[in-house]
Protein backbone atom coordinates (compact mmCIF):
# COMPACT_ATOMS: atom_id res chain seq x y z
CA UNK A 1 0.00 0.00 0.00
CA UNK A 2 1.47 3.41 -1.02
CA UNK A 3 1.32 5.82 1.61
CA UNK A 4 0.10 9.51 0.47
CA UNK A 5 2.47 12.40 2.08
CA UNK A 6 0.26 14.20 4.16
CA UNK A 7 -0.09 17.64 3.28
CA UNK A 8 2.34 19.95 5.79
CA UNK A 9 2.73 23.65 6.57
CA UNK A 10 3.85 26.16 3.67
CA UNK A 11 6.73 28.40 2.94
CA UNK A 12 6.87 31.06 0.18
CA UNK A 13 9.74 32.60 -1.62
CA UNK A 14 10.32 36.71 -1.09
CA UNK A 15 9.86 38.09 -3.69
CA UNK A 16 9.62 41.96 -4.80
CA UNK A 17 5.39 41.63 -4.55
CA UNK A 18 3.17 41.73 -1.39
CA UNK A 19 3.47 38.02 -1.07
CA UNK A 20 4.88 36.96 2.38
CA UNK A 21 6.11 33.81 4.22
CA UNK A 22 3.42 32.12 5.52
CA UNK A 23 4.13 30.60 9.36
CA UNK A 24 5.21 27.00 9.15
CA UNK A 25 6.74 26.52 12.67
CA UNK A 26 4.28 27.00 15.63
CA UNK A 27 6.49 24.78 17.81
CA UNK A 28 6.38 26.64 21.13
CA UNK A 29 10.34 26.38 21.07
CA UNK A 30 10.15 28.87 17.97
CA UNK A 31 7.10 30.38 19.56
CA UNK A 32 7.28 31.16 22.61
CA UNK A 33 3.44 30.68 24.72
CA UNK A 34 3.37 33.67 27.00
CA UNK A 35 3.73 36.00 24.12
CA UNK A 36 0.41 34.27 22.32
CA UNK A 37 -2.79 35.48 23.53
CA UNK A 38 -4.13 32.08 22.85
CA UNK A 39 -2.41 30.88 25.51
CA UNK A 40 -4.03 33.42 28.53
CA UNK A 41 -5.54 31.64 31.38
CA UNK A 42 -4.31 28.39 30.45
CA UNK A 43 -3.12 26.13 33.68
CA UNK A 44 0.77 25.81 33.14
CA UNK A 45 1.56 23.93 36.32
CA UNK A 46 3.70 20.82 35.89
CA UNK A 47 3.32 17.66 38.52
CA UNK A 48 6.55 17.14 39.65
CA UNK A 49 8.22 13.63 41.10
CA UNK A 50 11.11 13.05 42.34
CA UNK A 51 13.83 9.72 42.13
CA UNK A 52 17.80 8.72 42.82
CA UNK A 53 18.56 8.46 38.93
CA UNK A 54 16.86 9.56 36.06
CA UNK A 55 17.90 8.33 32.73
CA UNK A 56 16.81 10.16 29.43
CA UNK A 57 16.53 7.05 26.21
CA UNK A 58 15.77 3.30 26.69
CA UNK A 59 18.56 2.03 24.27
CA UNK A 60 21.73 0.12 25.27
CA UNK A 61 23.67 2.29 27.05
CA UNK A 62 20.55 4.05 29.19
CA UNK A 63 19.53 0.13 29.96
CA UNK A 64 22.60 -0.77 30.41
CA UNK A 65 22.93 1.83 33.44
CA UNK A 66 19.36 1.31 34.68
CA UNK A 67 20.16 -2.33 34.99
CA UNK A 68 24.19 -1.85 36.89
CA UNK A 69 22.47 1.12 39.19
CA UNK A 70 19.80 -1.87 40.67
CA UNK A 71 22.61 -4.65 40.82
CA UNK A 72 24.63 -2.54 43.02
CA UNK A 73 21.73 -1.26 44.78
CA UNK A 74 20.57 -5.02 45.73
CA UNK A 75 24.32 -5.82 46.03
CA UNK A 76 24.66 -3.47 48.57
CA UNK A 77 20.89 -3.46 50.01
CA UNK A 78 20.34 0.06 49.28
CA UNK A 79 16.73 1.86 48.56
CA UNK A 80 17.39 3.44 44.70
CA UNK A 81 15.06 5.02 42.73
CA UNK A 82 15.73 4.34 39.06
CA UNK A 83 13.53 6.43 35.86
CA UNK A 84 13.72 5.65 32.89
CA UNK A 85 11.75 7.44 30.07
CA UNK A 86 11.97 6.67 26.25
CA UNK A 87 10.03 8.61 23.42
CA UNK A 88 8.94 5.07 21.66
CA UNK A 89 5.57 3.51 22.28
CA UNK A 90 7.24 0.15 23.56
CA UNK A 91 11.35 -0.49 24.15
CA UNK A 92 13.04 -1.36 21.00
CA UNK A 93 10.44 0.30 19.03
CA UNK A 94 12.65 3.10 17.66
CA UNK A 95 15.70 1.15 17.45
CA UNK A 96 17.06 0.72 14.29
CA UNK A 97 21.14 -1.01 13.51
CA UNK A 98 22.58 -3.97 11.42
CA UNK A 99 24.02 -4.62 14.03
CA UNK A 100 26.73 -7.27 14.26
CA UNK A 101 27.24 -7.57 18.29
CA UNK A 102 30.22 -7.69 20.46
CA UNK A 103 28.81 -9.37 23.51
CA UNK A 104 32.04 -7.95 25.49
CA UNK A 105 30.05 -5.55 27.32
CA UNK A 106 26.90 -7.47 27.80
CA UNK A 107 29.12 -10.76 29.39
CA UNK A 108 29.87 -8.26 32.03
CA UNK A 109 26.38 -6.97 32.67
CA UNK A 110 25.00 -10.60 32.87
CA UNK A 111 27.57 -13.10 32.75
CA UNK A 112 25.04 -15.87 32.38
CA UNK A 113 22.72 -13.92 29.31
CA UNK A 114 22.60 -17.24 27.59
CA UNK A 115 20.68 -18.96 30.61
CA UNK A 116 18.87 -15.96 30.47
CA UNK A 117 17.35 -16.28 27.04
CA UNK A 118 19.32 -13.16 25.39
CA UNK A 119 18.42 -13.05 21.77
CA UNK A 120 21.73 -13.43 20.26
CA UNK A 121 20.98 -16.85 17.94
CA UNK A 122 23.10 -16.09 14.92
CA UNK A 123 26.82 -15.95 15.81
CA UNK A 124 29.27 -15.08 12.53
CA UNK A 125 30.52 -17.81 10.72
CA UNK A 126 32.55 -15.53 7.67
CA UNK A 127 33.58 -12.05 6.96
CA UNK A 128 33.63 -10.86 3.42
CA UNK A 129 35.10 -7.74 2.73
CA UNK A 130 34.79 -6.21 -0.96
CA UNK A 131 35.38 -3.05 -3.68
CA UNK A 132 33.19 -3.03 -5.64
CA UNK A 133 33.36 -1.76 -9.62
CA UNK A 134 30.17 -0.60 -11.73
CA UNK A 135 30.00 -4.99 -12.04
CA UNK A 136 32.15 -6.45 -10.63
CA UNK A 137 33.97 -6.90 -7.22
CA UNK A 138 37.29 -6.85 -6.19
CA UNK A 139 37.76 -9.45 -2.77
CA UNK A 140 39.83 -7.36 0.18
CA UNK A 141 41.54 -10.04 2.44
CA UNK A 142 40.76 -8.92 6.03
CA UNK A 143 44.06 -9.77 7.99
CA UNK A 144 44.00 -11.04 11.49
CA UNK A 145 43.59 -7.94 14.23
CA UNK A 146 42.13 -5.74 11.56
CA UNK A 147 38.81 -4.25 13.25
CA UNK A 148 36.35 -5.54 10.22
CA UNK A 149 37.13 -8.95 11.84
CA UNK A 150 34.37 -10.06 13.39
CA UNK A 151 34.90 -13.89 14.59
CA UNK A 152 32.64 -14.04 18.46
CA UNK A 153 30.18 -11.76 17.06
CA UNK A 154 26.69 -12.17 16.96
CA UNK A 155 23.81 -11.04 13.92
CA UNK A 156 20.96 -9.37 16.29
CA UNK A 157 18.05 -7.63 15.50
CA UNK A 158 18.67 -4.66 18.17
CA UNK A 159 15.30 -4.08 18.57
CA UNK A 160 14.28 -7.25 19.69
CA UNK A 161 17.46 -7.22 22.27
CA UNK A 162 17.28 -3.59 23.28
CA UNK A 163 13.43 -5.33 24.50
CA UNK A 164 14.72 -8.15 26.37
CA UNK A 165 17.30 -5.46 28.46
CA UNK A 166 14.02 -3.65 29.56
CA UNK A 167 12.38 -6.65 30.64
CA UNK A 168 15.91 -7.60 32.88
CA UNK A 169 15.75 -4.05 33.63
CA UNK A 170 11.95 -3.96 34.98
CA UNK A 171 12.87 -7.64 36.71
CA UNK A 172 15.35 -5.66 38.77
CA UNK A 173 12.52 -2.83 39.77
CA UNK A 174 13.76 -0.22 37.26
CA UNK A 175 10.83 2.10 36.85
CA UNK A 176 10.41 2.09 32.59
CA UNK A 177 8.43 5.10 31.11
CA UNK A 178 8.20 3.94 26.98
CA UNK A 179 6.17 6.54 25.45
CA UNK A 180 6.97 9.78 27.05
CA UNK A 181 9.40 12.22 25.25
CA UNK A 182 11.68 14.20 27.55
CA UNK A 183 11.33 17.62 25.69
CA UNK A 184 13.25 19.96 28.18
CA UNK A 185 16.25 19.95 30.47
CA UNK A 186 15.37 21.49 34.21
CA UNK A 187 17.93 23.39 36.23
CA UNK A 188 18.85 24.62 39.51
CA UNK A 189 18.98 27.85 40.78
CA UNK A 190 22.78 27.27 40.63
CA UNK A 191 22.42 26.14 37.10
CA UNK A 192 23.04 22.56 37.51
CA UNK A 193 21.09 20.17 36.07
CA UNK A 194 17.76 19.14 37.86
CA UNK A 195 16.39 16.68 35.89
CA UNK A 196 13.81 16.71 32.51
CA UNK A 197 10.21 17.31 31.88
CA UNK A 198 8.22 15.53 29.37
CA UNK A 199 6.17 16.71 26.23
CA UNK A 200 2.94 18.25 27.21
CA UNK A 201 -0.04 17.16 24.72
CA UNK A 202 -2.88 18.42 23.49
CA UNK A 203 -1.45 21.28 21.03
CA UNK A 204 -3.44 22.06 17.66
CA UNK A 205 -1.24 22.02 14.79
CA UNK A 206 -1.38 25.49 14.61
CA UNK A 207 0.46 26.28 18.32
CA UNK A 208 -2.90 26.44 19.97
CA UNK A 209 -4.20 25.01 22.96
CA UNK A 210 -6.76 21.85 22.38
CA UNK A 211 -9.33 21.27 24.82
CA UNK A 212 -7.27 18.04 25.98
CA UNK A 213 -4.30 19.96 26.93
CA UNK A 214 -2.22 18.50 29.43
CA UNK A 215 1.49 19.48 30.57
CA UNK A 216 4.15 17.08 30.90
CA UNK A 217 5.75 15.70 33.79
CA UNK A 218 8.68 16.63 35.34
CA UNK A 219 11.29 14.14 36.82
CA UNK A 220 13.57 15.64 39.53
CA UNK A 221 17.26 13.63 40.33
CA UNK A 222 20.01 13.82 42.18
CA UNK A 223 21.50 12.84 38.54
CA UNK A 224 20.53 12.62 35.24
CA UNK A 225 21.98 10.47 32.69
CA UNK A 226 21.49 11.37 29.28
CA UNK A 227 21.24 8.52 26.09
CA UNK A 228 18.84 9.67 23.79
CA UNK A 229 21.55 8.48 20.80
CA UNK A 230 22.97 10.09 17.55
CA UNK A 231 21.87 13.79 18.03
CA UNK A 232 20.65 13.78 20.83
CA UNK A 233 17.82 16.77 21.36
CA UNK A 234 18.70 17.57 25.00
CA UNK A 235 22.07 16.83 24.18
CA UNK A 236 22.46 19.71 22.00
CA UNK A 237 20.76 21.74 24.36
CA UNK A 238 23.47 20.70 27.16
CA UNK A 239 26.70 21.11 24.52
CA UNK A 240 25.78 24.79 24.66
CA UNK A 241 24.70 25.36 27.61
CA UNK A 242 27.94 23.64 29.60
CA UNK A 243 30.10 24.50 26.43
CA UNK A 244 30.96 21.03 26.06
CA UNK A 245 32.38 20.60 22.97
CA UNK A 246 35.26 23.73 23.37
CA UNK A 247 38.25 21.14 23.25
CA UNK A 248 36.67 18.69 20.64
CA UNK A 249 36.37 18.73 17.18
CA UNK A 250 32.92 18.24 15.79
CA UNK A 251 30.56 15.65 15.11
CA UNK A 252 30.52 13.83 11.95
CA UNK A 253 27.83 11.61 10.91
CA UNK A 254 26.73 8.67 8.58
CA UNK A 255 23.35 7.69 7.62
CA UNK A 256 22.27 3.76 8.31
CA UNK A 257 20.28 3.02 5.03
CA UNK A 258 23.90 1.90 3.84
CA UNK A 259 27.40 3.03 5.34
CA UNK A 260 26.77 7.05 3.15
CA UNK A 261 28.29 9.26 4.96
CA UNK A 262 27.01 12.70 5.77
CA UNK A 263 29.85 14.75 4.89
CA UNK A 264 29.66 14.40 0.98
CA UNK A 265 29.66 17.61 -1.09
CA UNK A 266 27.44 16.94 -4.21
CA UNK A 267 23.68 18.51 -3.24
CA UNK A 268 21.99 16.25 -5.40
CA UNK A 269 22.73 12.87 -4.25
CA UNK A 270 20.19 10.87 -2.05
CA UNK A 271 21.46 8.19 0.20
CA UNK A 272 18.23 6.70 -0.32
CA UNK A 273 18.31 6.18 -3.93
CA UNK A 274 21.94 5.89 -3.65
CA UNK A 275 20.93 2.52 -1.77
CA UNK A 276 18.49 1.42 -3.50
CA UNK A 277 21.21 1.65 -6.87
CA UNK A 278 23.74 -0.40 -4.62
CA UNK A 279 21.49 -3.45 -4.33
CA UNK A 280 21.41 -3.83 -8.25
CA UNK A 281 25.29 -4.45 -7.91
CA UNK A 282 25.11 -8.41 -9.16
CA UNK A 283 27.21 -9.20 -6.31
CA UNK A 284 23.90 -7.90 -3.64
CA UNK A 285 21.22 -8.77 -5.94
CA UNK A 286 22.18 -12.53 -5.68
CA UNK A 287 21.03 -12.08 -2.39
CA UNK A 288 18.28 -10.31 -2.53
CA UNK A 289 16.44 -11.90 -5.68
CA UNK A 290 13.81 -14.12 -4.26
CA UNK A 291 13.47 -12.22 -1.26
CA UNK A 292 10.63 -10.27 0.37
CA UNK A 293 11.00 -6.70 1.23
CA UNK A 294 9.19 -6.60 4.83
CA UNK A 295 10.26 -3.20 6.77
CA UNK A 296 12.13 -0.19 6.22
CA UNK A 297 14.24 2.33 8.33
CA UNK A 298 16.86 4.85 8.54
CA UNK A 299 19.06 6.39 11.20
CA UNK A 300 21.45 8.78 11.34
CA UNK A 301 25.03 7.58 13.16
CA UNK A 302 28.31 8.91 14.98
CA UNK A 303 31.57 8.71 13.02
CA UNK A 304 33.27 11.01 14.90
CA UNK A 305 35.09 8.63 16.85
CA UNK A 306 37.73 9.63 19.49
CA UNK A 307 38.08 13.37 18.39
CA UNK A 308 34.56 14.38 18.53
CA UNK A 309 34.48 13.15 22.17
CA UNK A 310 32.73 15.70 24.10
CA UNK A 311 33.17 16.78 27.66
CA UNK A 312 31.14 13.92 29.34
CA UNK A 313 30.06 15.37 32.66
CA UNK A 314 28.42 18.07 34.55
CA UNK A 315 26.68 19.26 37.04
CA UNK A 316 23.69 17.40 37.82
CA UNK A 317 24.50 15.12 34.72
CA UNK A 318 26.70 13.02 32.03
CA UNK A 319 26.55 11.75 28.46
CA UNK A 320 26.26 8.05 27.71
CA UNK A 321 25.95 6.06 24.35
CA UNK A 322 26.01 7.42 20.93
CA UNK A 323 24.38 10.46 22.57
CA UNK A 324 28.45 12.09 23.08
CA UNK A 325 28.99 9.04 20.18
CA UNK A 326 31.46 6.05 21.34
CA UNK A 327 31.02 3.83 17.97
CA UNK A 328 34.43 2.20 16.93
CA UNK A 329 33.50 3.38 12.82
CA UNK A 330 35.91 0.45 11.04
CA UNK A 331 33.58 -1.77 13.16
CA UNK A 332 30.70 0.01 12.41
CA UNK A 333 29.60 -1.35 15.86
CA UNK A 334 28.70 1.10 18.70
CA UNK A 335 26.44 -1.21 21.21
CA UNK A 336 29.17 -2.53 22.73
CA UNK A 337 30.66 0.44 23.93
CA UNK A 338 27.17 2.37 24.42
CA UNK A 339 26.65 -0.33 27.26
CA UNK A 340 29.83 -0.17 28.48
CA UNK A 341 29.56 3.57 29.31
CA UNK A 342 26.16 3.09 30.95
CA UNK A 343 27.88 0.14 33.00
CA UNK A 344 30.92 3.12 33.94
CA UNK A 345 28.42 5.56 34.70
CA UNK A 346 26.27 3.44 36.67
CA UNK A 347 29.37 2.58 39.01
CA UNK A 348 30.64 6.12 39.15
CA UNK A 349 27.17 7.37 40.39
CA UNK A 350 26.22 4.84 42.53
CA UNK A 351 28.26 5.62 45.25
CA UNK A 352 27.47 9.52 45.16
CA UNK A 353 23.83 9.01 44.92
CA UNK A 354 23.61 6.63 47.89
CA UNK A 355 25.46 8.51 50.32
CA UNK A 356 23.84 10.24 53.52
CA UNK A 357 25.65 13.10 52.71
CA UNK A 358 25.93 14.35 49.33
CA UNK A 359 29.35 15.19 48.40
CA UNK A 360 28.71 18.03 45.60
CA UNK A 361 29.26 21.75 45.56
CA UNK A 362 25.97 22.03 43.36
CA UNK A 363 22.57 21.00 43.89
CA UNK A 364 22.65 18.72 41.00
CA UNK A 365 25.93 15.75 41.82
CA UNK A 366 28.39 16.68 39.65
CA UNK A 367 30.60 13.33 39.27
CA UNK A 368 33.65 13.25 36.85
CA UNK A 369 34.72 10.16 38.32
CA UNK A 370 32.67 8.56 35.32
CA UNK A 371 34.91 10.35 32.35
CA UNK A 372 38.23 8.98 34.61
CA UNK A 373 37.08 5.84 34.56
CA UNK A 374 35.85 5.54 30.73
CA UNK A 375 39.63 6.89 30.05
CA UNK A 376 41.24 3.96 31.84
CA UNK A 377 38.40 1.55 30.48
CA UNK A 378 38.89 -0.46 27.24
CA UNK A 379 36.26 1.64 25.34
CA UNK A 380 38.63 5.06 25.02
CA UNK A 381 41.79 2.51 24.14
CA UNK A 382 39.50 0.97 21.62
CA UNK A 383 38.38 4.29 20.14
CA UNK A 384 41.89 5.61 20.36
CA UNK A 385 43.29 2.96 18.38
CA UNK A 386 41.26 3.57 15.22
CA UNK A 387 40.70 7.63 15.66
CA UNK A 388 42.65 7.71 12.35
CA UNK A 389 41.12 5.30 9.94
CA UNK A 390 38.35 7.55 9.28
CA UNK A 391 39.70 11.12 8.59
CA UNK A 392 42.19 9.15 6.53
CA UNK A 393 39.94 8.79 3.97
CA UNK A 394 39.89 12.09 3.41
CA UNK A 395 42.40 12.04 0.84
CA UNK A 396 43.80 12.49 -2.50
CA UNK A 397 43.14 8.99 -3.15
CA UNK A 398 40.50 8.71 -1.00
CA UNK A 399 38.87 5.15 -0.23
CA UNK A 400 42.43 3.48 -2.16
CA UNK A 401 44.52 6.10 0.35
CA UNK A 402 42.28 5.41 3.67
CA UNK A 403 42.81 1.67 3.05
CA UNK A 404 46.46 2.25 2.35
CA UNK A 405 46.93 4.00 5.55
CA UNK A 406 44.41 1.79 7.40
CA UNK A 407 46.80 -1.41 6.58
CA UNK A 408 49.97 0.13 7.61
CA UNK A 409 49.23 2.10 10.58
CA UNK A 410 46.81 0.09 12.10
CA UNK A 411 47.55 -3.26 10.96
CA UNK A 412 51.23 -2.62 12.13
CA UNK A 413 51.83 -0.17 14.90
CA UNK A 414 47.91 -1.11 16.14
CA UNK A 415 47.18 2.77 16.08
CA UNK A 416 49.90 4.16 18.04
CA UNK A 417 51.51 6.75 15.96
CA UNK A 418 52.01 9.99 17.81
CA UNK A 419 49.55 11.86 15.50
CA UNK A 420 45.93 12.50 15.14
CA UNK A 421 44.19 13.44 12.08
CA UNK A 422 41.73 16.06 11.88
CA UNK A 423 38.34 15.49 10.35
CA UNK A 424 36.95 18.19 7.94
CA UNK A 425 34.32 19.99 9.99
CA UNK A 426 30.47 19.86 9.72
CA UNK A 427 28.87 17.89 7.89
CA UNK A 428 26.47 20.70 6.84
CA UNK A 429 29.30 22.83 5.61
CA UNK A 430 30.25 20.34 3.28
CA UNK A 431 27.74 20.62 0.27
CA UNK A 432 28.86 22.61 -2.66
CA UNK A 433 26.55 24.98 -4.51
CA UNK A 434 24.45 23.48 -7.12
CA UNK A 435 25.94 25.02 -9.74
CA UNK A 436 29.60 23.46 -8.91
CA UNK A 437 27.79 20.17 -8.85
CA UNK A 438 26.57 17.92 -11.97
CA UNK A 439 22.65 16.13 -11.18
CA UNK A 440 22.81 12.75 -10.75
CA UNK A 441 20.49 10.68 -12.70
CA UNK A 442 19.08 7.20 -11.09
CA UNK A 443 17.93 4.33 -12.09
CA UNK A 444 13.92 3.77 -11.66
CA UNK A 445 13.41 1.42 -8.85
CA UNK A 446 12.14 -2.06 -10.30
CA UNK A 447 9.39 -3.04 -7.26
CA UNK A 448 11.60 -6.40 -6.84
CA UNK A 449 14.94 -5.50 -5.45
CA UNK A 450 14.87 -1.55 -5.22
CA UNK A 451 11.73 0.25 -4.68
CA UNK A 452 10.39 3.66 -4.40
CA UNK A 453 10.46 6.24 -1.50
CA UNK A 454 6.84 6.20 -0.61
CA UNK A 455 5.82 2.44 -0.36
CA UNK A 456 9.48 2.02 2.10
CA UNK A 457 7.84 4.89 4.42
CA UNK A 458 4.92 2.74 4.32
CA UNK A 459 6.65 -0.15 5.93
CA UNK A 460 8.47 1.46 8.57
CA UNK A 461 4.73 1.93 10.35
CA UNK A 462 5.16 5.36 10.93
CA UNK A 463 3.03 7.62 12.32
CA UNK A 464 2.30 10.76 14.62
CA UNK A 465 -0.74 12.45 15.88
CA UNK A 466 -1.60 14.46 12.71
CA UNK A 467 -2.81 17.73 14.75
CA UNK A 468 0.05 19.22 16.32
CA UNK A 469 3.18 21.48 15.70
CA UNK A 470 5.37 19.69 13.36
CA UNK A 471 8.35 18.54 15.32
CA UNK A 472 10.74 19.92 12.35
CA UNK A 473 11.66 23.15 13.65
CA UNK A 474 12.81 26.08 11.68
CA UNK A 475 14.17 28.78 13.45
CA UNK A 476 14.01 31.00 10.31
CA UNK A 477 10.64 30.45 7.92
CA UNK A 478 12.49 32.30 4.99
CA UNK A 479 15.66 29.93 4.92
CA UNK A 480 14.93 27.26 3.19
CA UNK A 481 13.72 29.35 0.01
CA UNK A 482 15.93 31.81 -0.07
CA UNK A 483 18.87 29.91 0.74
CA UNK A 484 18.88 26.36 0.98
CA UNK A 485 16.50 26.48 -2.69
CA UNK A 486 18.30 29.05 -4.10
CA UNK A 487 22.09 27.97 -3.65
CA UNK A 488 21.42 24.50 -3.02
CA UNK A 489 18.50 23.36 -4.87
CA UNK A 490 16.85 22.07 -1.87
CA UNK A 491 18.89 19.10 -0.80
CA UNK A 492 16.31 18.50 1.83
CA UNK A 493 14.18 16.67 -0.23
CA UNK A 494 17.00 14.33 -1.44
CA UNK A 495 19.12 14.00 1.89
CA UNK A 496 15.65 12.83 4.24
CA UNK A 497 15.18 8.95 3.70
CA UNK A 498 11.72 9.78 4.42
CA UNK A 499 10.13 12.01 1.96
CA UNK A 500 9.50 14.92 4.93
CA UNK A 501 10.75 17.73 2.88
CA UNK A 502 9.18 18.51 -0.66
CA UNK A 503 9.45 22.17 -2.76
CA UNK A 504 6.37 22.47 -4.64
CA UNK A 505 5.31 25.62 -6.73
CA UNK A 506 3.25 27.96 -4.89
CA UNK A 507 -0.73 28.27 -5.38
CA UNK A 508 -0.94 31.44 -7.13
CA UNK A 509 1.98 33.64 -8.56
CA UNK A 510 5.78 32.51 -9.03
CA UNK A 511 7.85 30.93 -6.81
CA UNK A 512 8.27 27.67 -4.84
CA UNK A 513 7.26 26.98 -1.43
CA UNK A 514 8.56 24.35 1.10
CA UNK A 515 6.21 21.22 2.21
CA UNK A 516 6.58 19.56 5.77
CA UNK A 517 5.12 16.19 5.90
CA UNK A 518 6.16 15.82 9.46
CA UNK A 519 3.94 12.60 9.77
CA UNK A 520 6.48 10.72 7.59
CA UNK A 521 9.47 11.39 9.96
CA UNK A 522 11.54 8.09 11.17
CA UNK A 523 13.55 10.23 13.38
CA UNK A 524 16.69 9.60 11.85
CA UNK A 525 17.96 13.32 12.39
CA UNK A 526 19.67 13.43 9.33
CA UNK A 527 18.05 16.82 8.40
CA UNK A 528 19.03 18.16 11.72
CA UNK A 529 22.57 17.26 10.68
CA UNK A 530 22.81 18.03 7.21
CA UNK A 531 20.96 21.36 6.43
CA UNK A 532 23.58 23.85 4.72
CA UNK A 533 21.84 26.58 6.77
CA UNK A 534 21.89 24.55 9.88
CA UNK A 535 18.24 26.10 10.16
CA UNK A 536 16.30 23.15 10.50
CA UNK A 537 16.37 21.89 14.52
CA UNK A 538 14.88 18.46 15.38
CA UNK A 539 12.92 18.41 18.52
CA UNK A 540 10.44 15.28 20.11
CA UNK A 541 6.70 15.21 18.90
CA UNK A 542 4.54 13.65 20.99
CA UNK A 543 5.59 10.47 23.36
CA UNK A 544 4.79 7.48 21.57
CA UNK A 545 4.82 8.99 17.93
CA UNK A 546 7.86 7.95 15.18
CA UNK A 547 8.31 4.78 13.95
CA UNK A 548 7.49 1.40 14.93
CA UNK A 549 10.40 -0.93 13.98
CA UNK A 550 9.78 -4.67 14.75
CA UNK A 551 13.13 -5.66 16.22
CA UNK A 552 15.46 -3.71 13.55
Amino acid sequence: VKQKLPRGDLITRRTCSSVTAPRITTHYTIRPRDKDPRWEGVEMERFADQADVVIVGGGPAGLSAAIRLKQLANEHQKELRVCLVEKAPQMGAHTLSGACLEPSALTELFPDWKERGAPLNTPVTEDVFNIFTKNHRIPVPILPGLPMQNHGNYLVRLGNFVRWLGEQAEELGVELYPGYAAAEVLFHEDGSVKGVATNDVGIAKDGSPKDVFERGMELHAKVTLFGEGCHGHLAKQLYKQFNLRENCEPQTYAIGLKEVGLDYTNPYLSPFREFQRWKHHPFVAATLEGGQRIAYGARALNEGGFQSIPKLTFPGGLLIGCSPGFMNVPKIKGTHTAMKSGILAAEAIFPKVTAEEADSETAGLHVPEYAESLKSSWVWKELHSVRNIRPSFHNPLGLYGGMIYTGIFYWILRGKEPWTLKHRGLDAHQLKPAKECTPIEYPKPDGKISFDLLSSVALSGTNHEGDQPPHLTLKDDSVPVARNLAVYDGPEQRFCPAGVYEYVPVETGDGMRLQINAQNCVHCKTCDIKDPSQNINWVVPEGGGGPAYNGM
